[in-house]
């Protein structure tokens, strides 16, 4: 019993990283995007593109450590 919701529970996170991930994936393509298309882009814009970027690159690294893949 105690294995079954353990495996629910993982199941759930999973599909939450997996959600997070897809998320954090399309605010970096779109901050990436409105830099190309800036002229001269400020420093805070180019400080979003990297948090953006760290965040996804961080949310991959996770679901690698994890193992976890999408089915």
């Amino acid at each position: 019993m105690l294995f079954k919701k353990k495996e629910k529970l993982r199941r759930e996170f999973n599909q939450e990283l997996f959600s997070q991930l897809e998320i954090a994936k399309q605010e970096w393509m779109r901050q990436k995007s409105l830099i190309e298309k800036s002229v001269d882009p400020s420093d805070e814009i180019i400080n979003e593109l990297k948090v953006a970027e760290t965040k996804y690159f961080f949310l991959l690294r996770e679901a690698k450590r994890r193992k976890v893949f999408l089915k």
